[in-house]
């Protein structure tokens, strides 16, 4: 039986970041050798990723699914340490793991449920990797769930549209219409839906921006100087007043507008998600 020193102890503690308690037993059990016993807390699943959990993992990947008949989807986004690991076919293969284990799942708790799985995945990789967030959907009522993950998981959008019929989601216009809007949200990263969406002290500090700009003026053209920057203001942040990305000249009511005349239906966007990987 070989001698566990303090030293060769230590050792293993300050390679792995594993308890001291932890590293003697692996050191007992491989009888001093230490390769062996990084092997053995390895294949425990904790050497390595006790060190590594507190490094900053600011990149990685977005990764987003829909459900075949659009009622539901799901996003999640997987951190790690470096773009080199995020482009690693392991690391990519392990996000598409996750992606399955996060359908369904409450919001937020993939980190909880995947920590054995995560941190397995540390220690073959050797780069602190975190699961961040986590989203699912499913459609209120009738409509669809569209996704789209941008920049080779960058950027991910998920967006509810509601409608009347069942049977308009599968109308080409209207999956052309559901592809166009993730888009559109993806480029311009709208801030709500609607005007009525933007708090009254957004709206008030705005238009106290503005008359200050123009303060020197008329009082009657003040107001209409106001209003007007105030009517560009909503075109900038509400998602329906936004020109579509594609065709500047209309705006994405009007797409949706056109959507559900080729449809006979009428459509609405319930709500939509736009993660940004780090943000």
């Amino acid at each position: 039986m070989a001698e566990i020193t303090a030293s060769l102890v230590k050792e293993l503690r300050d390679e792995t970041g594993v308890g001291m308690m932890e590293c003697k037993r692996a050191l007992v059990e491989a009888n001093g050798d230490k390769a062996a016993a990084i092997k053995i807390l390895r294949e425990a699943g904790v050497a390595i990723a006790a060190k590594r959990a507190t490094r900053d993992a600011k990149q990685g990947i977005i990764a987003a699914a829909i459900a075949p008949d659009a009622q539901s989807g799901h996003m999640i986004e997987i951190n790690c340490e470096t773009d080199f690991v995020a482009k690693n076919d392991t690391f990519q293969a392990f996000v598409a793991d996750m992606l399955n284990d996060a359908a369904g799942l409450a919001e937020n708790t993939l980190a909880e449920a995947a920590k054995a799985k995560v941190e397995a995945q540390i220690a073959e990789i050797g780069e602190n990797i975190v699961a961040r967030r986590n989203i699912s959907w499913s459609v209120e009522g009738t409509g669809a769930i569209a996704g789209y993950v941008h920049l080779g998981g960058k950027l991910g959008v998920l967006v509810e549209v509601g409608c009347k019929e069942a049977a308009s989601i599968s109308n080409p216009a209207v999956q052309t219409m559901l592809a166009d809007l993730t888009l559109h949200i993806t480029a311009v990263n709208p801030v709500c839906i609607t005007r009525d969406q933007v708090p009254a002290e957004t709206v008030q500090a705005e238009k106290e921006i503005y008359a200050k700009q123009v303060e020197n003026k008329p009082a009657n053209i003040v107001e209409k100087i106001v209003t007007g920057k105030l009517e560009k203001f909503y075109g900038q942040i509400c998602l329906l007043e936004q020109a579509f990305v594609k065709e500047q000249d209309k705006t994405v009511a009007q797409i949706l507008a056109e959507a559900g005349k080729a449809a006979g239906d009428e459509f609405t966007v319930r709500r939509f998600i736009r993660w940004q990987l780090g943000a």
